[in-house]
Order: structure tokens, then sequence, then C-alpha cells
């Protein structure tokens, strides 16, 4: 018989010294004598929730909806169940339940930041906002909160609220580093304003602390590029990169691999009639981050019959899905195998509703999430009538782009990104994927180059919009006037007129990159000298 008061207690306990397993154990102990008990299913849910394993995440699901049913007034666990969404990238429902609990009235400044975090990772971006903002009203201390509203009140385009909140997060915790880059980030620093000289104390106290010399470093190396140091900006990225690469250990031949794979899933155009969903909405914006997709899609969603949804992860997750494969579908060696039973049309409606609501209200929406061009193929067979945008940029500009750039660390889609070495060899696979799409899918993929975009905006963004089947509208020439969030740290670059400054940017670290371009050269990509 068990003394479910003492074993309550012991439940507790664990709950609060984080012992998951244990938690997990004591209240499935419980529940086969309170089976209706919302704290049990809470706990248990948070602790599958905590793990972070795949498998587990039916369970947390599981558990902490069943506590909303059970409690439907705790904003708290409404929040959590939200989040458990977000994390199985069901963004679509977690933004409907993270309304529902808003709705509630959260008094708690964690059920808060939980509801940013969720709205966030949803690209609802002014709700995310004032999540975060009441957040920091209640616990006006908590360094977090103060972070998570400068990333969203950057995005709104509110500089200056955004670089107050990361001052107050300094102030009240000045070891999180990512303030400081996020500070660096925020806009062109000047000789007269700059972090550099803090940056550089900070480092030097916190030399041994990895997270330091990785986010210190990068943020370092940004603040000396805008003022045309160069040789330090350089050295900085070097440090910072190479730190990053100690706590995320990568071997190339992966991602080689994946390529391969994706190229044999396709070895010739697809001679069956399209099954796809036949919607017209979607318009992908895809290609290799630091090329100037952001740019792209703000010219193209100034269109009126146009919005951006941001980089959404939908297609890949749905596609995952409906594969069937347990683990990384691009992991598999015989991708075409397990995409072979796929119900394409099935596939492309699930993608469609799973950007409602954030879509619908114009006749097309852009889904900018670059690394869809791993998915080109996939998003042909499903969507057969979308439109597919590639941006193209000079090879050495965008490695070194992506060399200069921290991206997100809990993506694996950015591990190449830590050495130049590794970048140049990815940029090859890419380039030779994109070529494969070019037979594969004829007509399907209307690539852009950034240089032209940038020298010649009107002329491009009418062979874009005639791509697109949209008519022409001046708004397209007038992006920074484009009021739409930007859920991007460097959202100040696309918010100002379209400038040419970045064109030949390599050329700044040239003597650097000797190796690089002997890497590309030998691929038949630019010239070695």
């Amino acid at each position: 018989m068990i003394d479910s008061t003492r074993a309550y207690t012991k439940l507790v306990a664990a709950f609060n010294q984080n012992d998951w397993p244990r938690v997990q154990q004591r209240a499935v102990q419980l529940l086969t004598i309170a089976p209706n008990d919302a704290r049990v299913h809470f706990m248990v849910g948070i602790a599958c929730l905590q793990t972070q394993q795949v498998q587990q995440m039916p369970k947390a699901l599981e558990h902490l909806l069943k506590a909303t049913h059970l409690e439907p007034r705790r904003a708290d666990y409404v929040a959590q169940y939200a989040k458990a969404l977000a994390q199985t990238r069901r963004f679509r429902e977690a933004r409907l339940v993270a309304d529902r609990a808003m709705t509630l009235s959260p008094n708690d400044a964690m059920t808060l930041d939980t509801l940013g975090m969720v709205y966030r990772h949803a690209n609802a971006l002014m709700q995310s906002a004032n999540a975060f903002r009441r957040a920091v009203v209640l616990s006006p201390e908590h360094a977090i909160a103060r972070l998570n509203l400068a990333y969203a009140l950057n995005a709104l385009g509110d500089t200056e609220g955004a670089e107050q909140e990361l001052e107050a997060c300094i102030r009240l915790e000045p070891r999180h580093w990512y303030a400081h880059l996020l500070l660096a980030q925020l806009q062109r620093q000047t000789t007269g304003h700059n972090h550099i000289v803090r940056l550089h104390e900070l480092l030097q106290r916190h030399g041994d602390d990895p997270g330091a010399q990785l986010l210190l470093n990068i943020a370092l190396g940004k603040e000396c590029d805008d003022l045309a140091d160069y040789p330090a900006a350089f050295k900085h990225y070097t440090h910072g990169k190479a730190a990053g690469r100690r706590m995320r250990p990568y071997a190339f031949a992966r991602d080689e691999t994946m390529f391969d794979a994706l190229i044999r899933a396709f070895p010739a155009a697809d001679a069956e009639t399209a099954t796809g969903d036949p919607t017209r909405e979607p318009i992908f914006i895809i290609g290799l981050p630091r090329t100037g997709t952001t740019l792209l899609d703000r010219i193209l969603s100034s269109h009126p019959d146009v919005c951006s949804t941001g980089e959404l992860q939908n297609f890949p997750t749905l596609l995952q899905r409906a594969s069937g494969c347990p683990a990384a579908l691009l992991g598999e060696a015989d991708i075409a195998a397990r995409t072979r039973h796929v119900d394409w049309q099935q596939l492309g409606a699930a993608y469609l509703a799973s950007t409602r609501p954030a879509t619908g209200e114009t006749p097309r929406f852009i889904d900018k999430m670059p690394h869809n061009f791993l998915y080109a193929g996939f998003i042909a067979r499903a969507l057969p009538n979308a439109k597919i945008v590639c941006l193209r940029r000079d090879p050495l500009d965008t490695c070194i782009g992506n060399f200069r750039h921290l991206f997100e660390q809990t993506s694996g889609f950015y591990d190449y990104s830590f050495g130049l070495d590794d970048i140049g060899r990815y940029y090859i696979q890419f380039d030779r994927l994109l070529a494969h799409w070019r037979k594969v899918l004829p007509g399907r993929i209307h690539e852009v180059q950034y240089e032209s975009l940038v020298e010649n905006t009107e002329a491009a963004a009418r062979e874009l919009l005639d791509f697109c089947e949209l008519p022409w509208n001046d708004a397209c020439l007038r992006p920074e006037s484009n009021a739409a969030p930007v859920n991007t740290p460097n959202a100040w670059q696309v918010r100002t007129s379209i400038y040419r400054d970045a064109v030949g940017h390599w050329r700044h670290y040239e003597n650097q990159l000797r190796d690089l371009r002997w890497l590309l050269a030998g691929a038949g990509i630019g010239k070695a000298d």
C-alpha cells in the first residue's frame, strides 16, 4: 500500500532537485492511486520535457495536456503545454495554446517568459514582446527577462529600447555573454559608441569560460569589423569559432554523406504528374545563410499581396513525420526509400495548415528558411505550384559571412560554420546540390544574385515578381519602409536603405582567405589568385 502523502512529499522533493528520472519513477507510482491529480501529471510532464529526449516528448505532451484538462485555469500548466508543443515543432498549436494561457492573466514572470519564448519560436513577435514586457514589469531584477525583451524589441525595430534592456541585463548579470553579443549586433558600432574596452576586460577576467571565449570573441570581432580593424576582427572571430568548435565536435564527412544521399534520392526529373497540394500560396526563399535572404524577403514582402512568416521549420518537421523515420531523415543513407510511401498531397496540405494563423490573410506568403535548399526536391513534390527562389552571393563573401556569424546553437544545420575549411567544403557541396536541382527541377527554382539585387534592385525585383506571378508594385523598391518584424539579431541591416557596402567585403580579409580561395578554386569555383 502506497502512503500517498509521503509519496507526494518525495515527488515534490525530487522535482525541486531537478531529479527528473526519480520524478518520473515516483509519479508513475502515485498515478496508480491518484490518476486525476493535476499536480502529478504536471510534474511528470515537466520531467519528460526536461530530459530533452525525442522519445520522451509524447509522454510530456500527454501528461501536460492532462494537467491542463484537470486544472484549466492554471496558466503555468497551459504555458508548459504550449512549450512542449513548440519543442515538437507544432508551432500552430503552440501559438493557439499560448493565446489561451495569456487569457488566464498569468502573473508570474517565469510563466510569461515561457510564453514569450513560445511566441518567438512561432514567429508571433508582437505577442512575444508583450509577454516579455509583462515579465519585466513583474520581475525587473530578472536578467534573462530583460535579455529576452531586448531580443523581441530589436525584432520589432525598437533599437533604443533593446539597448536599454540589454544594458539593464548586463548590470544585473555581467556574465550573460549572449547579451554582450546581441548588444554588439544591435547596430553598427562607431569610434564614439562601442563596447570594445568592456569586452576586452571581461574576456581577460573570464578567459577560462568556454561561453565567454565564444560569445565575447564573436562580439569583439563584429565591433572591430565595424571600426575597420580587420586584422583584430579576424583574430577574434578565429578565437571565438575555435572555442565553439571545441564545444561542438564536427566531421565534414557527415554532411558530405547527406549531400550524396540527397542527390541519389532525385536521380532524374520526376516524370510523374504532380500529386502534391495545388496551393499557390507559398514562396520559399532558400540559399546559404548570410547571403541576403532577409533583404530579399523584405523586398518581396513589401508587396501588398505577400506576407513574410520568417524562418519556418514546418516543412522539414512534417516531412520527417511523414517519412516515419525515427532518426533524422537527412542522416539516412537511402532517403529515397524512406520517403517512397509519403503521401505528397497530404504533406503539402499539412504544411499549408501548419502555417495558420500566420498566413491566409494575403494571397501569398514567404517561408524564408535558408536551409530549405536541402529540401527543394521534396517541396517541389509536395507543393508543385509553390515558388522557390534561391539567393546566391559571391562565394568568398558567403563563406566569410558564415565565419563571422554565430548561428543558432541548438540547430545542427550550422555545425559546419566554426572553421573556414569546413565552410568552404560545405559551400562546394551546396553549389553541387544547386546544380543538381537545376537539372532535375527545371524551371522550378529562380536564382537571384545578391550583387545584382543591390546594384540594380528594380530589374532584379521585376524578374522576381514575374517568376512569382505577381504584378509590379513600387513598394518593393522601399524595403526599409516595411514595418513587419524581423526575427534576426542583425535587424538594423534590413531596416536601412539598400546599400552596396557589403559587396566584396571579403577583400578586407584577403590575406587570411588564401587557403579558402585555393580550396574553392580546386572545385572550379572562382580563382586562387
